[in-house]
């Protein structure tokens, strides 16, 4: 449907009250009323004598696309003008052309796509530094690869006092983890402190071990573990807490080091079409990162919203919610901005600390459970009282189940409020536990990335057994309920974050055939099909839940008027093509708040 031309309208309104004052005349025959509801003998418009009020142009006109809006209708619309950073329309090409003047930078897309900007609802972006200095281990597959891949790096830099990276994976090396022997073969002299994929294990050398006083005598800290050999010694991997042993080992990056890792990061997300990314924590006590944060948005170069939460432990007590309470006002009103508070409920599948209904195959217990329940339902209640959202890592179906208690208490406790609290990574979820999702109204944040059959899900069979290997990561079921999911990558442990590759696993949930993302996947097998979703669901999930998981949802997740005109351009149109085709799409343009952050290279209007 066209659009009335404004101009028209403002025309017309002047004619119609200027007519109602003039002397009496009988109409032109030719001329048809003004209303069919008045007399015939109305009398004659008189012209106009002053001039209408221009229409203000706008800064950006988009024509001639095919935009996705997602707003509630989830309307396709042709054209698109954006004036001041904010939409003022969105219709069709002949609408557009009304706003379109001398100074108006006019874009014909040619058909092509358009989506709002995306949003990662969980993703640690101040890791960005550590792919600048750290040693990247992503994607290898045996002790020998790992080995080479460390004394390569180390030959590049024969300076470095202390070595870190990130990246092994856990199956590589089975239940007890890398060994402090095998690093040193290669990295002897210095320590050297390395992460796993996700980052709940830290792999050691000798010489980490000694510089932190970790030995036989050293007991497990709570909610960790220091795996060991059968005389007690330790062995070299160290997970959950316990990687707070060798936290001193390694020198502190820098708040520079930090700001060039962020910006690093900020150019890498306008590269995936992201232009809002949700911190979910930082790094050590928090301040460099925050600092940077500061530093990077004082200097007028922050281009993706960073809303960020602040870690909450079980060794803090309620008086840390007043901290919370005060950095949040602190911070309002920036892109950068505190969010919520982040509370790490359980470890990894993977590495036997995730909490589990029933016990682990391959090992005594259930796994690791962080929080105390009864404390963690009074530290719910506070923060929740002060009006504090909670976002909650969990990977366990007792976890989750726990973690619902605690808001489900809160609740009780406070009254129901509009609270949006989170619960991210979601691996095993029990069915009843999805309808408290819906009735709780707390958002459901997965990491759809991982929705495929590779070397996790083989270590999954092992440790869980085949039954609940594939009752993993629930999707479908959480939309069916009308729960809102925000999709995430968690950075840097899916690399690359890409929302493309996302969209794809979330609608085939199947690894593409010619990736070398993960270890010698099953590329034929999909895991649990029956929790595919739909393209606009995943899109969903990246643009509009996004928003209201940060309250946003009146400003950014959808392309609508008045809001702000975050959006990108993409090679493909997500609706139409083959699934199975969607990770192939190219970002082409990225814009934040009207201004071009991104153009791939090549492109051009």
């Amino acid at each position: 449907m066209k659009h009335t031309s404004p101009v028209l309208l403002v025309l017309l309104a002047v004619v119609f009250m200027l007519s109602a004052c003039a002397p009496s005349t009988p109409a032109p025959t030719e001329a048809p009323p003004v209303s069919e509801s008045k007399p015939a003998t109305e009398p004659a418009p008189v012209a106009a004598t002053e001039a209408a009020p221009a229409v203000e142009p706008a800064d950006l006109v988009l024509t001639n696309g095919v935009i996705y809006t997602v707003d509630k209708d989830r309307s396709v619309v042709e054209a698109l003008a954006v004036r001041g950073g904010i939409i003022v329309y969105a219709g069709d090409n002949v609408g557009a052309q009304e706003l379109v003047g001398a100074e108006t930078k006019v874009v014909d897309l040619e058909g092509k796509f358009v989506l709002p900007g995306l949003m990662d609802s969980h993703a640690h972006a101040t890791s960005g530094v550590s792919d600048l200095y750290e040693v990247p281990l992503y994607g290898i597959g045996s002790v020998e690869e790992y080995q080479q891949t460390i004394a390569d790096f180390l030959a590049a830099a024969p300076d470095l006092a202390a070595l870190q990276g990130a990246g092994w994976i856990n199956s590589v090396f089975g239940p007890k983890g890398p060994t402090a022997a095998m690093l040193d073969e290669v990295a002897p002299e210095i320590p050297v402190v390395l992460y796993s994929e996700d980052y709940h294990s830290a792999w050691v050398n000798t010489k980490a071990l000694e510089a932190a006083g970790v030995t036989k005598d050293t007991p497990d800290p709570a909610g960790g573990i220091i795996e060991r050999d059968a005389e007690g010694n330790p062995l070299g991997t160290l997970r959950e807490t316990a990687m707070d042993l060798v936290a001193d080992v390694i020198p502190p990056y820098t708040v520079e080091q930090y700001v060039e890792g962020l910006v690093y990061f900020q150019d890498f997300a306008h590269s995936l079409g992201l232009t809002t990314v949700y911190i979910p924590s930082l790094p050590g006590g928090g301040e460099a990162g925050v600092d940077a944060l500061h530093k990077l948005e004082a200097s007028g170069g922050m281009t993706v919203r960073f809303p960020t939460a602040l870690g909450v432990f079980p060794e803090n007590d309620t008086t840390i919610v007043n901290e919370i309470v005060q950095r949040r006002e602190e911070e309002a009103g920036g892109a950068f901005e505190i969010a919520a508070a982040k509370i790490f409920m359980d470890g990894v599948l993977e590495g036997g600390t995730a909490y589990l209904e029933e016990p682990y195959s391959y090992q005594p217990g259930n796994g690791e459970l962080l929080w105390d329940p009864q404390k963690y339902n009074e530290m719910c209640a506070v923060l929740d009282k002060a009006g504090v959202q909670i976002h909650v890592h969990s990977i366990g179906d007792a976890s989750t189940r726990i973690t619902l208690d605690g808001f489900a208490y809160a609740r009780e406790q406070n009254g129901p409020r509009d609270s949006r609290n989170m619960i991210t990574h979601l691996q095993l979820v029990h069915p009843e536990d999805i309808d408290r999702f819906a009735d709780l109204d707390v958002i459901a944040v997965p990491q759809p990335y991982w929705f495929v059959v590779d070397t996790y899900y083989t270590q999954a069979v092992e440790y869980v057994g085949q039954e609940r290997a594939d009752m993993q990561y629930p999707m479908k079921r959480f939309f069916d309920k009308g729960v809102k999911v925000a999709s995430a990558s968690d950075y840097p442990v899916s690399w690359p974050p890409d929302p493309m590759l996302a969209m794809e696993l979330g609608v085939t949930r199947t690894v593409p055939s010619e990736s070398e993302i993960y270890v010698d996947p099953d590329y034929e097998t999909a895991l649990t099909p029956e929790e595919d979703v739909t393209i606009e669901q995943m899109i969903e999930s990246f643009t509009i839940n996004g928003a209201y998981a940060i309250f946003k949802e009146d400003e950014i997740g959808s392309l609508e008027v008045g809001k702000k005109a975050d959006f990108i351009v993409l090679s493909q149109n997500l609706l139409e093509i083959d699934p199975k085709e969607i990770h192939n799409t190219v970002v082409l343009l990225t814009y934040f708040e009207g201004q071009e952050v991104y153009r791939s290279e090549g492109y051009s209007e």
